[in-house]
């Protein structure tokens, strides 16, 4: 166990379980009998969430990051050589690289159960944006090893990072180099001309100079590719947020829709009920009015066979007179 191994291990777990981690491996630093080993465990401070989450990104996309640092490098040399449109194409590129980078990070935090906050995912992005516009910051961010996140105040401007602590790696004490024999003055070789020496010197200038270009056209043109998918990544990104929330609204707008056919429907219950009750008091008053007009007609039927029967009656009796 040495300390770049502990110090890989500690940055890359959830910041809730750096404190518990670091001092297992203190402790057991301890029981090697690595006082130093075990005091500079000890030392190493917890890292930020934003920090974590950058550390996690570095370690599952490197190559990704390491376009984005050379690609910041890239952009510094050539804003005073680009004309304003194509500075602003390698921009534009940038910020959609930077953006996707930063929703990976988020992704990658949910993928481990620890989702960030929006606040962390903006100390991410411009942790990212610091790391293109700053060379120690970039390779501060490729270290894994960041304790807190960093900002910048512009494209080659000076990065803001007053609590960036960088947990570097042991260095390690040279090993001396052996002493060069002295050769004997037949194996010397003749010295070269001064002229001889100057076009040695140009033609190494002049391969160190192609080399460069090369290097950088190369560079460049990597950097543009992982740019361009990166695009290609956050548009494809974007358009299914975008198909989201047109189903998102799609289904919002029906939620409302059936909430206001609800509320009509309860409307109409209410009036239904209304009605209904309403009713029901008229069938109770109808049927005390059926019952008294069915006792009335039957009194009347009653009195009309009575008044029937007299006028029989008198009938008959008028007849016997006759």
């Amino acid at each position: 166990m040495d300390l770049d191994e502990v110090a890989d291990e500690l940055y890359e777990v959830p910041p809730e379980e750096f404190i518990v981690l670091r001092t297992t491996r203190q402790d057991e630093a301890k029981a090697e009998g690595d006082k130093p080993l075990a005091k500079e465990i000890g030392s190493l401070p917890k890292p930020s969430a934003a920090a974590w989450a950058c550390n996690v990104l570095v370690r599952s996309h490197r190559e990704e990051i390491e376009g984005l640092v050379e690609l910041g490098g890239l952009l510094r040399e050539a804003q005073e050589n680009l004309v304003g449109d194509e500075l602003r194409a390698l921009s534009s590129q940038r910020a959609k690289l930077v953006s996707a980078l930063t929703r990976q990070a988020a992704a990658l935090a949910r993928e481990r159960g620890r989702p960030i906050t929006s606040s962390v995912a903006d100390q991410v992005e411009e942790t990212l944006r610091a790391a293109m516009a700053d060379p120690e910051a970039g390779e501060a961010l490729l270290s894994g090893r960041l304790t807190s996140s960093m900002s910048y105040s512009g494209m080659g401007t000076t990065v803001s990072r007053p609590d960036l602590r960088l947990v570097r790696p042991v260095e390690r004490a040279p090993s001396q180099p052996a002493k060069p024999s002295k050769a004997t003055p037949a194996n010397t070789p003749p010295k070269a001309s001064a002229d001889e020496r100057r076009r040695a010197r140009d033609r190494e200038q002049e391969e160190a100079r192609r080399a460069a270009e090369e290097k950088r056209r190369r560079e460049l043109a990597e950097a543009r590719q992982a740019a361009d998918e990166a695009t290609a990544a956050a548009d494809e990104a974007q358009a299914a947020a975008e198909d989201e929330r047109q189903r998102f609204d799609e289904l919002d707008g029906r939620r409302a829709s059936l909430d206001a056919r609800v509320a009509e429907l309860a409307d109409e219950l209410a009036r239904a009920e209304g009605e209904v009750a309403e009713v029901a008091a008229q069938l109770k008053r109808a049927e005390r009015r059926r019952r008294s007009a069915e006792h009335e007609a039957a009194e009347a039927v009653v009195a009309r066979e009575r008044a029937l029967a007299r006028v029989e009656q008198l009938a008959g009796e008028a007849r016997d007179r006759d």
